[in-house]
Order: structure tokens, then sequence, then C-alpha cells
């Protein structure tokens, strides 16, 4: 996988400087019936954003949508993207009708020389956790395309890219997963040893405050079979970047951690707000 690193800030590195303004998250989003419960993460969810500042809008970056270059979405309310099988019939019914944002949609090209997918709807990657997080549907919300062939370098300046929304009281949001092996769930008892050490891994290297540290993280202790795939490991290096002030992280915060079907790790992580 390519290491690149192809995307830089419009903005003058004076943006960079001052203390982020709004949050900057990931969620790790677990599966799709998250939309339908009601405690564990789906509690913590909604309790973290019952915390929250309203920001003006929210610019999403999901493991659902991955394409070979950054895209912005939707701009208008559209139908949702039930990207999955097998669910329950409910799950199908759910309806998220977040308004779009032209403005921070084309913002966001502006920053990161996006192009522009207008008629690609939200997926369970977006819908999902923000059902939890602003049941309500109020805030706008744009969604941005992965690239995931950059590879970690590349993640990380995607979201330095994006660090200008902070103070522009835009949410920027990772949405994946700390752990996704999806081979692993439902298995009994507690999280495997691979997953635990991915975890503490992730958790040592936030508190250590050190962005580039992440670009390392494809050879992790137990990153392999944390992650099979990386596409739910991707939004989490670019929020991390997003959240990145003089080359440095804020302290994280975790409003949601745990685990679910054995081996789901749902940790979120909360810089600044």
């Amino acid at each position: 996988m390519s290491q690149a690193a192809p995307f830089s800030p419009a903005e003058s590195r004076a943006n960079m400087t001052a203390m982020a303004t709004t949050l900057v998250g990931f969620i790790s989003h677990g599966a799709p019936t998250l939309a339908l419960a009601q405690d564990g993460a789906a509690a913590a969810l909604t309790a973290w954003g019952a915390a929250l500042a309203r920001p003006r809008a929210i610019v999403v970056v999901s493991a659902h949508w991955v394409a070979a270059t950054p895209l912005t979405g939707v701009e208008r309310q559209a139908p949702l993207y039930y990207d999955f099988g097998g669910f329950p019939d409910e799950l199908y019914r759910v309806e998220y009708p977040a308004p779009g944002a032209p403005d921070v949609a084309a913002r966001v090209r502006a920053l990161t020389g996006a192009d522009s997918a207008p008629a690609r709807p939200f997926d369970h990657g977006v819908w999902v956790p923000l059902s939890k997080l602003f049941p309500d549907a109020g805030v706008p919300v744009v969604q941005l395309a992965l690239p995931l062939a950059a590879g970690p370098a590349g993640w990380l300046a995607l979201g330095r890219a994006l660090a200008p929304l902070r103070d522009e009281d835009v949410l920027v949001l990772g949405s994946g997963g700390i752990v996704h092996n999806l081979r692993a769930l439902g298995r009994p008892g507690a999280a495997p040893p691979w997953a635990l050490a991915f975890d503490r891994w992730v958790e040592e290297v936030l508190a250590a405050g050190d962005p580039d540290a992440l670009a390392g993280v494809l050879d992790a202790p137990g990153a392999r079979q944390a992650h099979p795939t990386v596409e739910h490991l991707a939004p989490l290096l670019v929020a991390a970047g997003a959240a990145s002030v003089d080359g440095r992280l804020p302290p994280p915060r975790y409003p949601v951690t745990g685990w679910e079907l054995g081996a789901l790790g749902m940790r979120s992580v909360a810089w600044g707000g």
C-alpha cells in the first residue's frame, strides 16, 4: 500500500497553530443494529451527543465509502443508503433526514482538492452513529469519501487538510472501528489478546500525542488481526490528522469504550471541543 501523502491544506499554516475550537472525533460504529439499540455503546453515544455544543455542520469520513480520490457526497437531503443485508426489517425503516450543506461541501473541496459526487447518499457509517449522537437529524452533514490507497501517511494528511474546519464550527468525524475483524465475532468470553494489544497500542499512542506515530499503525501489535482489511482503521487517522495542533494531538477523551460480539472494539475518541 502506498504511503504517499498527497493532501495539503489550502490555508496558511497559521490556522494549524490555533487551538481547536470545535470537536474532532472518531466513532467506532459497530454493527448497523447500533441504530436500534438503546443501551451499551448506543447509550454512551447519545450521552456524548447530549453533552456536545451543537456544531454548524458535520463532515464525516466513513469506512463504507472508499474511492481512489476524495469525493464529497450528497449536498441536499436524500434517501439513506442501507448498505448491508440480513438484518431486522425495522433497520431498513430507520430514517435520518439530516440536511446537506452545499457551502461546507464546497469548502471541503477547496481544502482537499476533492471532486463532487452529489447523488451519493449517506451510508450506514454516517447515519447509524449520527442517529445516536444527534438523533433529531438537525445538523447538516457532508460525507467525504475515503482515499484508502493513500495509506496511513495519506490518511493523516487528509485530516490535516480538513483541520481549518475546526475554527469554522464544523465537526470533523471519522467513522470506522478501533478493532474490526468480522471473522472473530461472536466468540464467547473476553476480547482476544491480539484485540486487547492493538486497542492498548492505540490508547498509548494517542496519549503520547504524536500523530505521526500513527503512520506505523499497520505494524502495531495485533494490527493485522484487528484489521484484516483497513477501511475501518483509516478514519481514525483522518480524525487524528484533523485534531493535530502544531504537530501534536490534544489529550484524548474516550466517550465510548468496551467490546461487542467478543471482538468488536467500540472505543470512540474525542479531541478538543
